[in-house]
């Protein structure tokens, strides 16, 4: 590029009254280009530095793929591994305690009622002094509770006593427990003895363990 077509180039008139030579051009040329707006728009050091990252992701090689995409993709796919790992360290294996609407057949007798419903209604019977109607509601109460939280579902044909066998392999600690509220339910269901209070306040006390009780197998059909 001549004189002619910088000057006008850097904002100097293109009728100079001389013709420098090289060397006062050269000054002037140095001397233009050191004011602040030219020093503004170079690179600084930080453009810079992102500029040499940029060129190093580049030079990256992923299988046959090359380059920031598939350095992303790598980037992505360690998060979520690495979130994964994390969630399991921290929540465990994922169970499937959600409430389900449980409905239908329950010990040979249709009911739509959810456990919370079957509850109040052994409550209600026990303090009407209706102990017989309020075992049967409250083994009931257990039985659809363990269902709900997707522990322990039944058939139409699953007994009383089958249930506490099945409940007892999720609830070791209450074998013993179950066993007697299976035989009790049996009792004032089947055989037709009367029910009494002190029957009633053991399987009330095993229905509010049970319900805050976590179980130590994974969900089984019964």
């Amino acid at each position: 590029m001549g004189l002619t077509q910088l000057l006008p180039a850097l904002g100097l008139p293109f009728d100079v009254p001389v013709d420098p030579d090289a060397p006062p051009a050269r000054e002037w040329v140095i001397e233009e280009l050191s004011k602040p707006q030219y020093q503004a728009a170079q690179p600084s050091l930080f453009d810079q530095l992102v500029a040499k990252f940029m060129d190093w992701v580049n030079s990256l090689q992923f299988g046959a793929v090359s380059g920031p995409p598939a350095l992303a993709q790598a980037v992505l796919v360690g998060a979520v591994v690495v979130a994964i790992v994390v969630l399991l360290l921290v929540f465990g294996v994922p169970r499937l305690n959600r409430r389900s609407a449980v409905a239908g057949s329950l010990f040979g007798e249709d009911d739509d009622r959810d456990a919370a419903a079957m509850r109040a209604a052994a409550n209600e019977a026990a303090g009407h002094g209706d102990y017989t109607l309020a075992i049967a509601e409250m083994f009931r109460a257990i039985a659809r509770g363990l269902a709900e939280r997707t522990i322990l579902t039944t058939s139409p044909g699953t007994t009383a006593h089958d249930f506490s066998v099945r409940a007892a392999e999720s609830f070791p600690e209450s074998r013993e427990a179950l066993g007697r509220a299976a035989e009790s339910f049996d009792s004032v269901r089947y055989l037709g003895r009367d029910g009494e209070a002190a029957q009633y306040e053991q399987i009330a006390a095993l229905e509010r363990t049970l319900r805050t009780a976590r179980a130590v197998l994974e969900p089984a059909l019964a």
